[in-house]
């Protein structure tokens, strides 16, 4: 275990949140509708998640296709084979899921200060039912993290803290590291994790970007929803395709986020447009980083990929349409493995970039 003092004065990017392990199956509608998998995004309790290992005959420590997750672990991860000294910090449980997901970061080269609980590891099931990906979470022991966990001695190091957007939940501890970090200068950056968050959070969300140094990453979807949620809209407005996202994105949402931005330096918001590239509104400007589709293997930890080219661009003082090309580009290899389930020689060019 690395001693918090010496982490204080290397890391880059401290990353908190969810410690979760990611274990991709393949499941047929009528056993995903038994289990209750039946949203794009949901809980499950742990005796559930026990018996689907069980009746899937998975070993994630064997055979099965697994990954460290949750979005901050993931930001830590890839921003870690970027070349960036990053840190994760989170709860994990006395079992085979904490060990794999220890070493997953630790062989990425990331740091990792990670607090045992008497409750089991977080897992996330990635359940692909016809084509349609649902995702089945029991977080278990990372709801622990609290305020507690979060002092001076680990927040006042960083250069940036980045924040896994399912902790908004907890609001006691997002202001209170919001608190912390914004009394040393350090910006926070914040991905709003689902279209559901934001419809509950949007007014926190807004109210946190006028009050601290604050990064927003949304993807299309869920700014599309705040957009909707902030100005109370009846009648949602919520295009089909991918191209009229980004239409409507740029005709109507950017002037929103341009008044929100201008003559300030924070916030930062970032959308995030997939296969279509990405927008990011600061100071009044808007910076639109096109980009090429491409086929995906697997979207799960593709955001979390942007968002740490992202920021490690940004910490080593590139342009933000730099900053948002490196995104783009690093999320498109995400898209070809599993997760985040990537050699880091794969990466290697990019890290290159961000010494120069």
């Amino acid at each position: 275990m690395i001693d918090k003092q010496d982490l204080n004065s290397k890391t880059e990017l401290l990353c908190i949140g969810n410690a979760i392990v990611d274990v991709f199956v393949d499941i047929d509608p009528a056993r995903a509708a038994r289990y209750g998998i039946v949203e794009p995004v949901q809980h499950i309790d742990r005796e559930q998640a026990e018996l689907i290992i069980k009746e899937l005959n998975i070993d994630p420590a064997g055979s099965a296709t697994v990954s460290s997750g949750g979005g901050a672990a993931n930001v830590a991860k890839i921003a870690a084979m970027l070349g960036m000294n990053a840190a994760f910090s989170g709860y994990v449980g006395e079992d085979k899921l904490a060990s794999i997901f220890e070493k997953e970061l630790n062989n990425a080269g990331a740091s990792v200060i990670l607090k045992k609980s008497n409750e089991k590891t977080g897992i996330c099931f990635a359940c692909n039912v016809n084509g349609e990906t649902r995702f089945a979470a029991s977080p278990g022991a990372a709801l622990n993290f609290s305020e507690a966990d979060a002092g001076e001695e680990l927040i006042g190091g960083a250069e940036v803290v980045v924040l896994d957007g399912y902790i908004l939940d907890r609001r006691p501890l997002v202001q209170h590291i919001l608190m912390l970090a914004s009394r040393r200068g350090i910006p926070v950056a914040l991905d709003a994790a689902s279209i559901l968050q934001v419809k509950s959070k949007s007014e926190e969300i807004l109210t946190y970007s006028r009050s601290f140094p604050l990064i927003v990453f949304m993807n299309a979807d869920e700014a599309i929803t705040f957009f909707n949620t902030i100005r109370k809209s009846r009648d949602e407005e919520f295009p089909a395709s991918e191209k009229e996202k980004e239409g409507m994105i740029l005709r109507d949402i950017c002037p929103m986020l341009k008044i929100i931005t201008d003559g300030e330096i924070f916030p930062i918001v970032v959308v995030k447009l997939g296969g279509r590239g990405a927008v990011v509104v600061a100071g009044g400007n808007v910076y639109h980083e096109e980009t090429f589709t491409i086929i995906p293997r697997n979207t799960v930890g593709a955001g979390d990929a942007f968002c740490a080219a992202f920021l490690a661009a940004w910490i080593r003082g590139k342009s933000l349409s730099d900053c948002a090309s490196l995104g783009n580009k690093v999320a498109r290899e995400i898209l070809e493995v599993p997760g985040t389930n990537i050699k880091s020689g794969k990466l290697k060019s990019f890290a290159k970039s961000l010494r120069k």
